[in-house]
Parts: structure tokens; C-alpha cells; sequence
């Protein structure tokens, strides 16, 4: 079979059309020994090869493990993924990993606890150097390496445990597959009446942080000025005239009982890794929301529709209007949880009487159709200064009033306005002539920044208030 990298328009077809279909092949692994989409602990990976295998899969000095194969969208730059693929490499003790966007095929290998590149090509030149690449981690090339060290699972993480090299025990390791939930899917609305507190930062790093805690994370744009959508990184055009996203988002989902499913609507988003879906929004949603709210069913079609999806997804996050709109109350109807970020600045707080009066009328009509109440978080402190006498004086006076004076919780977590949540919001790409916005998670853009550790906490702190922890 020849590889042409023009064939390839998406991450999945990278994964299908050159991993599945050639790569894995020509290498000389079988289905019987390459694995898609499993999970050691909160590492996911794309493919995991072995250059021999039984089930129990067994690890020794003939049988290591051999290869993670990672798969990018052709618009991603693998340089923003070098770091995490080191990462993979080192925690799972394997020796090499490739890593492709189809229009470039690199090949790094693990020497002293420091990731090398050893193998570069361009897509085009595939064909013509698949031996190199055969030679480096070709499945029998693979056999005859000698395993330095012992993997041991324990408590669900895959620790390395060094052992003299003269002594090479059998080692059984049982796959881990992809985690899921054994809970029904949960749904977080964030929300608030004001603006500009934060909210689609928020949703988006949020979202990615899930991610990366192998959760399985849909995003939904209710809002119709769409900065979840551009923030996520779908749209990619530079005019209306090319806008690919007008025929299908979220106005069509609410528009009809019959069509448009969540799976039909919902796009693969690369701004952060794992990928997460979206469903987009659009500024016609504003030129809707009087017929939508005139008609009967319009306030229950998103609940039926995220139904039919509550084993595709572990979690969904809804970005809502700054407002007390139909949108919002759609948003709130439909999910389980609400988060509510705030700079807590005066007017965020006195908002703070419009948003539990709005929560009291959503739960009245969430009883009427048998749906538990909705559950708040909390307030989010986001887009707070990092001045130190700020820090020190006046956050704690804000956050004590939040439940003083509006009996809300406050989450523990803070979301501090740093450089590098903007700066990962203006990524851009050029392509031609032409400008192309292409965000980037905090976590992926710089994943060891004080913002990103900041996101990290923030997950772990959602997940253990809804179950998940």
C-alpha cells in the first residue's frame, strides 16, 4: 500500500490512514500486538506496540515493551508535544516513541533520563526511508533489545523499579484500557450574569486539565459572541465567506428533535492533548432565541440529546451568556453541576443575588420535569490579582464575603490573570497569505507554569466534588 500524507485531513486519519494502514504493518506488527487508545494511570496513549506479547501481557528481557506511536491533526507543530512524549517515555520506561502529523514523521529514543531525536522525514519521503525506520523500531529489530528494568503495576500507576541487569524476571502486566466512568456522565455549567470574569478561560483550560486526567470531556458553546469556540481553536477561517461552522453547531442541536445529533455537531478540538470535542456556537444563535424560547420542547431537547451520548463522555462542560437568557437557562436546565467564576470585584458580587434568584427558577422547573436540583461548586475566584498586598489583605476579605453576605461556597481553588493564559489565547498559524488563530491550552503551552499548576489543582478539585476523584 503507498502513503500519501495529502490523504490525511485529521488526527483520525493520520491514525487510520498512516499508523493502522501502513505504518504499523510495514513495521511488522500485527493486531495482536499494538493496542489503541489505552492508559497507564493518567497516561494515555495513541498506540502502544509490543515486540512480543501473550495475554497476560508479559514483560522480560525478551519481550519489552516497544513503541509509543503518537498521532497529530496536520496543522498541529510536534514540537508542542516533544515534552509530554518525553514525559510518556520516561514514567513507562519505554525505549522509543514516534510521533507524526503525517507531514512529518520523527522518531525520538530515551538515553540517560534525556529524549533525542534520531529519525526525521518528511511525509513525502516515507516510502523512500521506511527501511531507517524499520531498522530503529521495526517489531524484530525491537525483540532482541534487553529490558534495563522491572515495570510493576501498582494501585493503578505503572512504577519503574530498578533490578540488577544480570537478573531479569518475568513480569505479568494486565492492559489497562481507557478509563470510564462508572458513574452516568456529568454535566458543569459555568456560569455568571457578569461578563468578563473569566468563564471561557476557564471552561477551555478546565477542559484541557480534565483531559489530561483521562477524562473523556465534551465542550459546549451556548454562548452566541462563540470565544469557547474560537478559543478552542475551530474557527479556521479568515472570512465569512469561508465560515465552515455556520451549517452545523449548536443552533442546529436545539433547533431540531429528529436531526443533528451530539455526534453528528460535535468537532475534534487539538487545543489541547488528549483532544477534546466541541460543539461550536455561532453569532446567528442571537437572531433565534425568540423562536427557540416560543417553542415547547425547546428547553429539554439539549437533556434528551446529551442522553444519547452519556456513555461516549465522563464529563461535559457548558460555557453560558453573560446574562439571563434563554441560552442560560437551557445550560442550567441540562446539567447536573454548576460552577459560577468571579473577580470577585463589586459588581461580579452583587451579581451574585441575580444568579441564585435565576438557580431558584431553574430548579423549579427542573422539579416539574423530575430532574435533580442543580448542585453549585462554588464561586471561583479567576482573573485575580497577583499583587502581593492584594494576596495578602484584600483576597481573604473577598473570599470571607462570598459566603457572608451571599451564602455561596467558595471553591478552594484560585485561578490567578497571569501572562501565559493570554499568551496561549493568541497563538496563531500562517498559512499563505493569511493569519489563522490556533490557541493552545495553558497545560499544553507551557505545562510546568505556576497557570497551568493552578488548572491541574482546579480538576482535582471538581473531580472530587462531583464522584470522579
Amino acid at each position: 500500500m503507498n502513503f500519501n500524507p495529502n490523504n490525511c485531513r485529521n488526527e483520525s486519519e493520520v491514525e487510520t490512514k498512516l499508523i493502522v494502514s501502513y505504518l504499523l504493518p510495514k513495521l511488522g506488527y500485527t493486531p495482536d500486538n499494538w493496542h489503541q487508545e489505552i492508559a497507564f494511570g493518567n497516561i494515555r496513549l495513541d498506540f502502544l506496540s509490543f515486540a512480543t506479547q501473550v495475554l497476560p501481557i508479559v514483560i522480560d528481557a525478551d519481550s519489552p515493551m516497544s513503541v509509543v506511536i503518537e498521532a497529530k491533526h496536520p496543522k498541529e507543530k510536534l514540537d508542542r508535544h516533544i515534552r509530554r512524549l518525553k514525559r510518556y517515555l520516561t514514567s513507562l520506561n519505554i525505549r522509543y516513541g514516534l510521533i507524526t502529523n503525517a507531514k512529518e514523521i520523527r522518531i525520538y529514543e530515551i538515553a540517560a533520563s534525556e529524549i533525542q531525536l534520531v529519525f526525521n522525514c518528511s511525509g513525502q519521503e516515507l516510502e523512500t526511508r521506511i527501511d531507517e525506520i524499520i531498522a530503529l523500531i521495526g517489531r524484530d529489530s525491537l525483540r532482541i533489545i534487553k529490558s534495563p528494568e522491572k515495570l510493576e503495576l501498582k494501585d493503578s500507576q505503572l512504577n519503574i523499579v530498578p533490578f540488577a541487569p544480570e537478573i531479569v524476571p518475568e513480569i505479568k502486566l494486565d492492559l489497562v484500557e481507557p478509563t470510564t466512568s462508572q458513574n452516568t456522565m456529568k454535566i458543569i455549567a459555568v456560569y455568571h450574569n457578569k461578563g468578563g470574569v473569566g468563564k471561557t478561560t476557564t471552561v477551555v483550560n478546565l477542559a484541557a486539565a480534565l483531559s489530561k486526567q483521562c477524562k473523556r470531556v465534551l465542550v459546549i458553546d451556548l454562548d452566541s459572541q462563540a470565544n469557547t469556540t474560537f478559543a478552542t481553536g475551530l474557527v479556521k477561517f479568515d472570512d465569512e465567506e469561508d465560515d465552515d461552522l455556520k451549517q452545523k453547531n449548536i443552533l442546529h442541536i436545539l433547533q431540531s428533535e429528529d436531526f443533528y445529533s451530539i455526534s453528528e455537531v460535535a468537532r475534534k478540538s487539538n487545543f489541547c492533548t488528549p483532544a477534546i470535542d466541541v460543539i461550536p456556537s455561532h453569532i446567528d444563535l442571537m437572531q433565534y432565541e425568540t423562536e427557540l424560547n416560543s417553542l415547547d420542547y425547546s428547553r429539554m431537547i439539549l437533556i434528551q440529546k446529551l442522553a444519547e451520548v452519556q456513555d461516549k463522555y465522563d464529563i461535559v462542560l457548558i460555557d453560558t451568556p453573560p446574562s439571563l437568557n434563554f441560552y442560560a437557562r437551557v445550560a442550567l436546565i441540562a446539567a447536573d453541576y454548576l460552577i459560577i467564576p468571579s473577580d470577585l470585584k463589586p459588581f461580579a458580587n452583587q451579581g451574585l443575588i441575580n444568579v441564585k434568584d435565576f438557580i431558584k427558577k431553574v430548579n423549579g422547573f427542573k422539579k416539574q420535569i423530575g430532574k435533580n436540583p442543580l448542585q453549585v461548586l462554588g464561586v471561583l475566584p479567576c482573573k485575580i490579582s497577583t499583587n502581593a498586598k492584594f494576596i495578602q489583605h484584600s483576597l481573604p476579605r473577598r473570599r470571607d464575603a462570598i459566603p457572608k453576605r451571599y451564602g455561596m461556597e467558595i471553591m478552594e481553588s484560585v485561578i490567578y490573570e497571569r501572562d501565559d493564559l493570554a499568551k496561549c489565547a493568541e497563538q496563531t498559524q500562517i498559512f499563505g497569505d493569511i493569519e489563522i488563530a490556533d490557541p493552545i491550552s495553558v497545560l499544553d503551552f507551557k505545562p510546568d507554569s505556576i497557570a497551568s499548576q493552578e488548572f491541574e489543582v482546579l480538576a482535582m478539585e471538581v473531580l472530587e466534588k462531583i464522584g470522579e476523584k
